[in-house]
């Protein structure tokens, strides 16, 4: 090749959009607090425009000075939807004797009855009001009060006195999960001098909290905050840790659990608290809020919700005292399409996405045309393109189902086991660095067999539960071989066959789930009491000696294993407590074993699960179409967990074969899979792709000429590309160790890589096989865009094409417009 770098760059920037080598993203956060004032307009909706309103709670009971409630008011209007109007509508107490109303809140004034009425236009609703106990302030306890107060305030948090050294020598637990300790740090810790009984208002927890001492937090707390009120109050009442009589925490409940909201509205969350003597409590205002997308919708202290001006769903978590829930929050493009198109179905999966699309105001994407499908079709399903004569042959059938007929000959084909066993292989932690060269081939080589018999996803997983044996014999003791304690096997185990997210609960209670440090020692106690024995130095015998007893670190109390959200397990009838847990994890009942598989298909095909990330499938993170997933799931067990057929489902529905190309009212859809999402290809796909379009394969060091990427059993092959365009490290049990960030490194080696120019230039390469055979300027632009790009040439290839041979000899110009494809944007996507 003789053309320079810069000429070259100069000549691919005309196939490539500059937004690929450089990309600026704006994060726009923003703060809102208080409630509006009733003399503000309704946004568009006219008093006229509702019908009813609906008021929560139906009746309010106040039982102490510093209770309050706050109030849920949603409107019914004319066109059949309901709209929060909480801060937007009129309230007044009847007797303002008895209570107040506080921004939306009631609060009490003395015992007594009354009712508040709410009033939009002419439309009036009214709940009843009871105050009783009001000049006794209820007792206060450190656990049940000021602990909450805490959390909410951030103060233990990871990054303040929750982190492990603490903060200026005031240490909390994480997120409050050791109140004693918490208890004792307080109030004894420090010569008692950080609270102050006597005078509660010159203690240093009230004076760091308002900033009136100098604080590294700031102000956390107004001087006349309820808040201050009530830690002031737990000091006079003599710093009570907790109550034999103070009823426990039983569950939360949020309202509205589900709720459409226009672009740039509010929603007002309700959430109170249940306890074990049957009273209610509102914790609005006590709770803690996170949105799980914030560019869609934020949410604030006080529970309030902000749609933001994109089209999309966000879930709010809200967790109290270890307790969560969440409110899923719609935000629908608007105006929706009247009259919205009548839809074509290809089978029930269609039939869930465009359900959700039109509620949400979204017209799907066009099909894509035959070119892009059959080449997205070789690269989702087995990380191949497909080659100029497959293409040629597809492009020039015309039978009704031939889309169909790709589909079922790519999946029987041998690079299917080659790709899926790579992709195992990530999430199975298969490493030599760690195993050792023979313990990884036979791994890989194990996953690879399964996956070339189809067998059944359940089977083979209860088999690697299992499994025990000579590591250098038996493929899958090698997961026990990556995986050393009864720790890392806990938090691997669930996160890639659960989609359970445990590390927390090693160590706490999970601040966003309800798992415990009983449920995470509890799945523990299963792998506690493997044993390895050496044979060699790259190989041990793996085995269960039976059941040992488990213990909390921290206290030492006795942990029965226990599956999660399963029953205790004290006498095991198997020799190998494994046994219970793999038939456990497997059985089709599970709630998460075929969901997560299904997500993860799901993900690979449409580039997004169906729950993000893929493999956190708590009840706080939901699906963005969870009818879909559940449909999804449920065909996995059907099928006796035959993932082909899922793989199949996928595949023909019309969904997966939608344009790339977004219309009008999909743009910004990230969510809703309304249009194909592109994907970078990964870097052993990218790697067997430049290889496939110049003709010339890669030699990796140990393995046989013509040796693809995907058909490496290990990740330490050495190989410059395949670290630069982040190949996964295997240090975790997801895909995530893959990087598909774009980089300069990856820029500059596509662009002036020695090894890139040695595959073009190779005498045996495509470049010159086309220049022997004597073929045409017009023969060898068509030959190299189908095998580079999967269709025939455009102007805009031409064009390119048509400068270089005008200026340059045929090899020079054949070579260089080579390079400009394997630059484009086209080449290196899936789209």
């Amino acid at each position: 090749m003789n053309a320079q770098p810069a000429e070259v760059l100069r000549i691919f920037k005309l196939l490539i959009p500059f937004e690929f080598l450089t990309g600026i993203v704006a994060l726009l956060m923003f703060q809102f607090g208080g409630a509006a004032s009733a003399e503000e307009s309704l946004s568009g909706i006219l008093a006229g425009d509702v019908i009813s309103i609906h008021i929560e709670p139906e009746a309010v009971h106040l039982g102490g000075k510093n209770r309050q409630q706050q109030l849920l008011v949603t409107a019914q209007l004319s066109d059949g939807s309901r709209v929060d109007l909480t801060h937007r509508c009129q309230m007044q107490m009847e007797d303002p004797s008895v209570a107040r109303v506080v921004e939306s809140r009631v609060a009490g004034v003395r015992d007594g009855e009354t009712v508040v009425k709410v009033r939009v236009g002419t439309v009036v609703a009214s709940v009843s009001v009871r105050v009783n106990g009001y000049d006794v302030y209820p007792p206060v306890h450190f656990r049940h009060d000021i602990i909450p107060l805490l959390t909410k305030l951030g103060c233990n948090g990871s990054t303040c006195h929750g982190k492990q050294a603490g903060q200026n020598g005031f240490k909390l637990s994480v997120f409050g999960f050791e109140p004693r300790a918490d208890f004792v740090a307080l109030t004894r810790e420090a010569n008692g001098r950080r609270v102050f009984p006597a005078a509660p208002e010159r203690s240093l927890l009230i004076l760091k909290a308002t900033a009136s001492l100098p604080h590294t937090g700031g102000r956390l707390i107004g001087q006349e905050s309820p808040d201050i009120h009530l830690i002031a109050e737990w000091m006079r009442q003599g710093m009570s840790y907790d109550s034999d009589r103070a009823p426990s925490l039983v569950q939360l409940t949020v309202s509205p659990e589900e709720q459409i909201v226009g672009m740039g509205s509010d929603q007002q969350l309700l959430v109170m608290a249940e306890y074990s003597d049957g009273s209610f409590q509102d914790v609005t205002r006590d709770a803690a809020y996170t949105s799980n997308a914030e560019m869609i919708a934020d949410v604030n202290a006080g529970g309030i919700v902000r749609a933001g001006q994109l089209a999309g769903e966000a879930a709010v978590t809200i967790s109290y005292m270890g307790h969560v829930t969440a409110a899923r929050i719609f935000i629908p493009r608007l105006p929706v399409p009247d009259p919205y198109p009548d839809l074509p179905v290809n089978n029930h999966i269609d039939e869930l996405v465009w359900s959700k699309l039109r509620k949400m105001g979204l017209v799907p994407s066009q099909l894509c045309d035959d070119t892009v499908f059959l080449r997205r079709l070789y690269l989702d399903t087995i990380g191949t393109l497909p080659t100029t004569q497959q293409v040629r042959t597809f492009l020039s059938r015309t039978e009704s189902d031939k889309r169909q007929q790709a589909i079922e000959q790519v999946l029987s084909r041998t690079e299917f086991a080659d790709y899926w066993a790579l992709k195992w292989s990530d999430i199975l932690l298969v490493n030599r660095a760690v195993l050792g060269e023979r313990g990884a081939y036979q791994f890989h080589q194990w996953i690879r067999e399964q996956i070339v018999q189809n067998r059944g996803y359940d089977e083979w997983v209860r088999e690697l539960i299992a499994a025990s044996g000579n590591s250098g014999k038996y493929g899958p003791v090698n997961f026990y071989r990556a995986l050393r304690t009864p720790e890392e096997l806990t938090r691997s185990v669930s996160q890639a066959f659960l989609g359970l997210r445990l590390n927390c609960a090693q160590c706490h209670h999970h601040p966003y789930d309800k798992w415990s440090q009983q449920d995470f020692y509890g799945l523990a106690g299963f792998f506690n009491g493997i044993e390895r024995k050496i044979l060699r130095t790259d190989r041990e015998f793996v085995y269960h000696r039976g059941y040992q007893q488990t213990k909390l670190p921290t206290t030492g109390e006795i942990v029965f294993a226990k599956p999660p959200d399963g029953a205790e397990v004290p006498n095991f009838t198997e020799p190998d407590p494994r046994l219970h847990l793999a038939n456990w994890l497997t059985e089709a009942k599970n709630p998460w074993f075929a969901r997560l598989v299904a997500n993860r298909i799901w993900k690979n095909f449409l580039g997004r699960g169906l729950v993000e990330p893929e493999d956190d499938l708590r009840r706080t993170n939901p699906a963005t179409n969870e009818p879909l997933l559940a449909y999804l799931e449920e065909q996995v067990r059907q099928s006796q967990f035959d993932l082909k057929q899922l793989m199949r489902l996928i595949l023909n529905s019309r969904v997966y074969q939608l344009s790339s190309v977004p219309n009008e009212t999909n743009a910004d859809d990230e969510q809703n899979f309304s249009h194909y999402t592109p994907k970078r290809l990964g870097a052993e796909v990218l790697l067997d792709a430049i290889c496939h379009v110049t003709g010339t394969p890669e030699d990796f060091p140990g393995t046989l000429r013509g040796t693809r990427a995907i058909q490496l059993w290990d990740n330490h092959f050495p190989s410059y590309f395949l670290e630069t365009f982040g190949r996964s490290e295997r240090t975790s049990p997801c895909e995530c160790g893959k990087s598909d960030s774009p980089t300069v490194a990856q820029t500059l080696h596509l662009m002036n890589s020695p090894e890139t120019e040695a595959k073009i230039t190779d005498v045996n390469g495509r470049v010159a096989r086309l220049l022997q055979q004597g073929s045409t300027e017009q023969q060898i632009v068509e030959e190299l865009c189908l095998a580079a790009l999967g269709r025939l040439p455009v102007a805009k290839e031409q064009d390119v094409a048509d400068q270089l041979f005008a200026g340059a000899p045929v090899r020079q110009a054949t070579e260089d417009f080579l390079w400009t494809l394997l630059n484009s944007y086209e080449f290196l996507l899936i789209h």
